[in-house]
Formats: C-alpha cells, structure tokens, sequence
C-alpha cells in the first residue's frame, strides 16, 4: 500500500516515481533508499562512451591545428559528444533503479561545476562527471577531490592547464604567470567554504601548489591525460592554512588536498550543503553539526554522509520543503511517463526552463534554494511545460491513472478534484505535471 513516507523516499531521494514505485518503497522507505548504495555498476549507456582523455587529446589536436579546426571540433564533434552524454546520462536517470545514487552523482557533479559556458568544455563535461564524480559519490571526499584536481575537464576549466610558478625555470623565462582561479575556487567553493578562514596567501600558496599540474601533449606525455610538469611548478616550500608544506612537487597537492578534506570548515560547509539538498533551505544547524561530525569520524565518507541523512527524522519529518530545479522535473516526468526523448529535445526543455545541462552560470554551479527557481517567469515556464508534454500523451493514458503513479496518497484534495473536472485529458495531465505536490519535492 502506499504510503506517505514511500511518496517521499522516491520523490526527495530518489528523482521521482515510475510506475509502482511508490508502492514498492512504502514497504520500508529508508530501506529502499539505502540499499541503492550498494548499486556501483555504471549505466550501459555512459560505460560505453570515449574517456576524458581520448576526448581531451581530440581537442588538444583541434588547437595545434588552428582556429578554425577549434571552432569545427566545436560545432562538429564536440557538440555530438555533448548530446550524446545529455542522452546517456537522461536515459540512466529515467532508468535507474537506484535512483538516490543518481541523485547523488548530480549533487556532487554540481558542487564541482565544470561549465560548457567556456566552450572548450563541451565535448568533456559529461566525461567529467562520469569519471571524476560517478566513481566516488559513495567513498571518501578526499579521493573525489584528487580526481576532480586531474581531470582535463578541471584543469581546462578553471585555467590551471596554463598556470605557471613564477620562480620556475619556464616562469622566469617566459611570458605566462600564476592562475589562481584553481587555487581559490578549491578552498572557496569545493572545500573549506567562503567562510573557511582561508585569507589570499592560501589561495596564492595552494595555486602555487598546483602548478606543473597540466595536460599531457608534449614529447614524454600521454595526450590528454593528466601530466604533471616539473619545469613549471613553482620551487620552495608553501605554507597554507598555517602548515608549511616542503617542496614535493606533485605530491604537495596530493598532501594539501587530503589536510583540506579533512578540515573542520570542509566539514561543515558540505554538511550545509548536503542538508540542505536533501532537508531544506535553512536546515536546522543542530543537524548540520551532527552531520559534519558524521564526516569527521568517518574520515570523509560521502557513503556515511548519505546513509545518516536517510536515517535522520529531520529529513523525513516536512515533506514537500523543496522545489524541483528544472532537471528534477524533467526527469521526474519522464520517470513518471516511462520514456526518454531525443537529446536535442531534452535540452530545447531544459533551456526554456532555464538549466541547460552542464551550463551553470558560474563555477558556484546551480543554485539549491527553492526561491532561485519559483518566481513569477518561472512558474509560468513549468505551466507552459506541463501543458506541452500533457498535449502530446496517448489517449489510452487516464489523468487519474498519471496521478496515482506521480503522487499517490501525496495528492491533496484539491489536486485530485481539479484532475477529476479537467475538462479534457490533456488539461487533466497538465494538473498533475503542475501541482504544487509535483512541482516540490
């Protein structure tokens, strides 16, 4: 039977019902949802698409080329790799039966933004996400953050692929500098959070850190891969956050990176932004202390932060507390409706909702408070979407039968009358994919 807390567990944690699954999670919600932990095997579809580095060797020989082989690496291959990725990773979310892992593989993917919004990244971001983020979304933060440091994607990103130690042998000799772009961003936004306690010598120091850490093309590198190159690293030893750090080349970052994770600060600025993902805006602060705590003793295990949060009331106790970002509520109707459509269509969608796929606007990634995507434009966006996809269903579907799948015993009364005076299907299905109960999750 369904049940109120079954709406929940495939709503909140997962990315909305299919047919049945309702039913199937109300048996024992918080055990539906964390035995999808233990579903590591990657989606067909994604397993079979090219690595970063062959994706990042292509491109590499675009700009050796010129110009004008960038832009048709851009337009041309690039871009079919993009809607390739948007296709496969759609159809796993749509798919899945564990969907609370997709889930997650979404949040970290957003808390370490790569962004086709710099064009170079349009044939990688989706290779980013599989490879840096898929892999990791239950182990431990420390080894998520190292193969966010060394992907092509990262590196090309935020300009590290260029950034030059200043005392190095190349850096006195030549005309490129120190990128901090990496540097900062990592203590700002991936780790310590802007309230850290970080101050502008660490972001100097961990940038410096950072250098040589570059992409291989040239004679002893592997095209594409991840190359560590001594002749640009910054010399001497770096003090960050107080510590002094010898000089190890590639193995500061690797030490620095592991003391960040397993920072208090690191702590509780993911603690904040687990809680509030899966609790609400403003989670209470007595959950996020227990939550980062939960961090610190289990030496940065994403797999414990996740199982804590389904075994804590508070994130059960409110349902309905945030509202679906346009992705969630795409994907949830097309779970919902048991179909994938074409990639270019599943992004036309996402664009006239305001999320393109891979394009947050900054590397802060898309935001997670409800009022970022309800205002006025926004509503009457997610309206004009409900009645386009309500047009096109069969006529051997009932608004009835949509409803019971998508809501269940959530459905208020209000809801259910209006599905049931609609006076057209198409104008009942339209209800349900715009009720409030919908809409949020």
């Amino acid at each position: 039977m369904a049940s109120i807390t079954g709406f929940q567990a495939v709503s909140r944690f997962g990315l909305g019902a299919r047919a049945g699954e309702i039913e199937q999670a109300s048996a024992a919600p918080s055990d539906w949802v964390l035995a999808q932990l233990q579903d590591d095997a990657t989606p067909s579809g994604l397993a079979d698409m090219p690595t970063g580095q062959t994706l990042a060797a292509d491109l590499l020989k675009a700009f050796n080329r010129g110009a004008a082989a960038v832009q048709e690496n851009l337009k041309g291959a690039a871009r079919a790799q993009y809607l390739g990725e948007i296709g496969a990773r759609t159809k796993a979310q749509v798919e899945s039966e564990a969907p609370f892992r997709e889930r997650l593989v979404a949040f970290w993917s957003n808390h370490f933004t790569v962004s086709i919004a710099k064009p170079a990244l349009i044939g990688l971001a989706g290779a980013f996400e599989r490879e840096a983020i898929r892999p990791f979304v239950t182990g431990k933060f420390a080894d998520m953050l190292l193969a966010v440091l060394r992907h092509p994607a990262m590196l090309l990103y935020l300009d590290n692929a260029q950034s030059v130690g200043p005392g190095s042998r190349a850096g006195q000799i030549g005309h490129r500098g120190l990128n901090e772009n990496l540097g900062r961003e990592v203590l700002e936004l991936h780790t310590l959070g802007v309230d850290g306690g970080y101050r502008q010598e660490d972001v100097q120091a961990f940038a410096k850190m950072l250098t040589g850490w570059s992409i291989g093309g040239k004679r002893g590198s592997t095209p594409g891969a991840f190359h560590f190159y001594p002749q640009i690293h910054e010399p001497g030893a770096k003090t960050l956050l107080g510590k002094s750090y010898p000089e190890a080349g590639e193995a500061e970052v690797e030490q620095a990176a592991a003391d960040l994770a397993h920072h208090p600060a690191t702590a509780h600025h993911l603690a904040l932004k687990f809680a509030r993902h899966f609790v609400a805006d403003e989670p209470p602060a007595d959950f996020v202390d227990r939550l980062a705590g939960r961090y610190l003793e289990t030496d940065g295990s994403l797999g414990a932060m996740a199982t804590f949060v389904v075994h804590e009331p508070d994130a059960w106790h409110a349902p309905l507390t945030k509202v679906k970002t346009p992705t969630e509520l795409v994907v949830s109707t097309l779970r919902a409706l048991g179909r994938t459509p074409e990639p270019k269509a599943i992004v036309a969608s996402l664009k006239s909702l305001g999320q393109v796929p891979f394009a947050a606007p900054s590397p802060a990634g898309w935001p997670d408070r409800s009022e970022d995507w309800i205002g006025p434009e926004s509503v009457l966006r997610r309206a004009d979407f409900a009645m386009a996809v309500a047009q096109r269903l069969p006529a051997s579907l009932q608004p009835r039968q949509l409803l019971d799948v998508t809501l269940g015993p959530a459905a208020s009364e209000t809801t259910r009358q209006g599905v049931e005076r609609a006076p057209s299907p198409a104008d009942g299905f339209a209800l349900v994919l715009a009720a409030p109960e919908f809409q949020r999750r």
